[in-house]
């Protein structure tokens, strides 16, 4: 018996002594995963940024002091605590590192977990080995494969980022671009008290290679005196390389953050979510493939302190998509828009040139791109900031500078600034809704064109359709802003920043088939449809497009819709001539009359219609001078 009680206890001393390993086995391997954090700096002074040309800005890892979850709707306040770890995704996390300065003792240390967990090793290896680009890569290519290997990864960056991509990586994160700026900016000299800009770059599925290369491309150009922070918003990226990739080469520089959503923002959405955690003086709107010039920042800073209500954008440079080569803007160009709500660049005109007190005086432009834009963070969010609905990304940048202009603010282009920009071949910012941007501009025409909106849709039938499918929006906040900020009307743009778009006179109100009563045939062209000074005559109806005309607001008919050949006058008869375009009574304008006659302004003749030609002939009430068009247009029918 006792024998046998010996051997119970021998047994439980062994059980408890295995235990005892295997908790201390579990132990030490957590410790090894999770070691703790060493050398930090408990009084919170200043870690010193080291540059490394691989690896760009670093700094000495601190502890994590924020981290930034995902946003689930249009309103963002700073996080007061930490989500439970149990709540936080993997790849949906940043540990937003804010190193402390000796201007910043005052704020609380926040504590946040150490890292954001990475994709295991397989998943990465497996993920790559299904690229196209990795299998071109790994290939074995003879000689006379290598130009189609090499054509087959251009078109692949094409397809998927509407540049070449692949040329792109090859390309260093620090490259020299070419001194570009008129002689007489180098001289400029600047305060040593401008505003600091927060720069804040939205991005999508953006290339590693020009995402990373527009990010130490501000780092290495803009002075760090003046340079709060950079801002970068992930709109719902699904690349496997812009998650803990990102996050881990991110960590790395000094003063850069990372945002996430977790729900498609667009452009507009997504630069108001950056605009809401920025903290500079100024914030810098830019997109995800542009490079730096050296001196780009101090002009837009330095004109925005001298007036906060402005908004100010570089001169925008191209840089290939093919070749990635750095082409500089020869002439100085303003951004303007038609009746379509299209943005085009035009020459200054002379009104315009003849203000310009030098080559490098600010351009006063009705409009920017969305290239970069910056504006004073208060004024900004004062304004309204962006139109929050207008999704996915077009037209916000006219939106922007139309509320500014209206609203007592002004747009320039300062040709001290430049910045270069990858024009990427196609649009890439793809959402469900393939009328996203049409409907973006329906929101401009109806919150701020007033009356003028129906030459929006008279213009853009496609929009018109839109409308009255899926009905006007509801733009009652944006009403509600106009009349708390005191807005003017359109009305005033069009007199006093871009008289050149003379929108009534443009506008069309009959088209079609232009028949004769008299004789009932209808007019027609019958010389070549490129060629000026041919006859206008008479032939039996019919679809041919020789036979379409239209009479608009500025009381031309013109050939087509086009607008380039009108008509006019050659030894009383009528004849097709380029269109002059002139608002002054020209022998190009005609005035249609209630009872179907078209009386010529300057002769005060009417056309008659013969049986081949139309010719001029004193004013009666026969049939022959009575026309009609095949369509009318009435606006307040629409």
């Amino acid at each position: 018996m006792l024998l046998r009680k010996r051997c119970r206890c021998g047994s439980r001393k062994l059980q408890f002594l295995l235990l005892l390993l295997v908790l201390t086995f579990f132990l030490l391997m957590i410790t090894m995963r999770n070691p703790a954090a060493k050398h930090l700096s408990k009084e919170g002074t200043s870690l010193l940024a080291n540059y490394n040309p691989k690896e760009g800005y670093q700094v000495a890892f601190g502890q994590p002091q924020e981290i930034l979850d995902s946003q689930e709707n249009s309103q963002y306040f700073p996080m007061e605590g930490l989500s439970p770890f149990i709540s936080l995704r993997e790849d949906e996390l940043l540990v937003a590192i804010e190193v402390p300065t000796a201007k910043r003792n005052h704020i609380k240390t926040r504590k946040g977990y150490r890292m954001v967990r990475q994709q295991s090793r397989r998943q990465k290896e497996n993920k790559q080995t299904q690229d196209p680009k990795f299998l071109l890569q790994s290939l074995p290519l003879q000689a006379g494969e290598q130009a189609d290997a090499g054509e087959q990864l251009l078109i692949a960056g094409l397809e998927v980022h509407g540049f070449n991509e692949a040329l792109s990586q090859q390309i260093p994160l620090h490259r020299e671009l070419p001194e570009v700026r008129h002689p007489l900016c180098q001289q400029q000299g600047y305060s040593s008290n401008l505003p600091m800009a927060s720069v804040v770059i939205c991005f999508h599925n953006e290339a590693w290679s020009t995402l990373l290369r527009t990010v130490h491309s501000i780092l290495d150009t803009a002075p760090r005196a003046f340079l709060k922070e950079i801002i970068l918003v992930d709109d719902l990226s699904t690349e496997g390389y812009l998650k803990s990739s990102l996050s881990e080469h991110i960590s790395k520089l000094a003063g850069v953050k990372l945002i996430r959503s977790n729900k498609r923002l667009g452009v507009a959405q997504g630069r108001m979510l950056g605009a809401a955690r920025a903290t500079g003086d100024v914030v810098v709107f830019m997109d995800s493939h542009c490079e730096c010039l050296r001196g780009w920042l101090e002009p837009l800073l330095d004109r925005l302190a001298s007036d906060r209500s402005r908004i100010v954008s570089p001169v925008i440079d191209v840089i290939d998509w093919k070749t990635f080569q750095y082409y500089r803007s020869v002439e100085l160009q303003r951004g303007v828009f038609d009746w379509k709500l299209d943005f085009h660049w035009k020459p200054l005109p002379e009104c315009e040139e003849k203000v310009q007190l030098s080559p490098i005086s600010p351009i006063r432009s009705p409009t920017i791109p969305g290239v970069v834009v910056a504006v004073d963070r208060h004024y900004f969010q004062n304004t309204g900031g962006y139109d929050s609905d207008m999704i996915p990304s077009g037209a916000e940048n006219l939106e922007l500078s139309i509320k500014t202009w209206l609203c007592g603010g002004s747009v320039e282009i300062l040709p001290c600034s430049h910045v270069g920009h990858v024009y990427r071949a196609g649009i890439l910012y793809n959402f469900d809704n393939e009328d996203a941007i049409e409907r973006n501009k329906i929101r401009i025409a109806e919150t701020w064109l007033d009356s003028f909106k129906d030459l929006f849709y008279e213009q853009n039938r496609n929009v018109f359709l839109i409308s009255k499918q899926a009905g006007r929006p509801n733009c009652t906040e944006c009403f509600q802003l106009r009349r708390r900020l005191g807005c003017k009307g359109f009305q005033w743009f069009i007199s006093n920043v871009y008289p050149e778009l003379h929108p009534v006179q443009r506008r069309t109100r009959f088209s079609g088939k232009l028949y004769n009563s008299g004789v009932g045939f209808c007019a027609e062209y019958k010389t070549q449809q490129d060629a000026a000074g041919g006859y206008i005559q008479l032939s039996p109806c019919n679809n041919h497009i020789n036979q379409h005309f239209e009479y608009n607001g500025m009381k031309e008919i013109s050939f087509g819709s086009a607008q380039q050949l009108c008509f006019d006058v050659r030894h009383e008869k009528v004849v097709l001539q380029n269109c002059t375009k002139e608002m002054e009574i020209s022998p190009q304008h005609w005035d249609i009359k209630e009872n179907g006659m078209i009386v010529h302004i300057l002769s005060g003749k009417c056309i008659e219609g013969m049986k081949t030609d139309l010719c001029l002939r004193k004013c009666n009430k026969e049939g022959n001078m009575i026309w009609q068009f095949e369509h009318s247009f009435h606006v307040d029918e629409r």
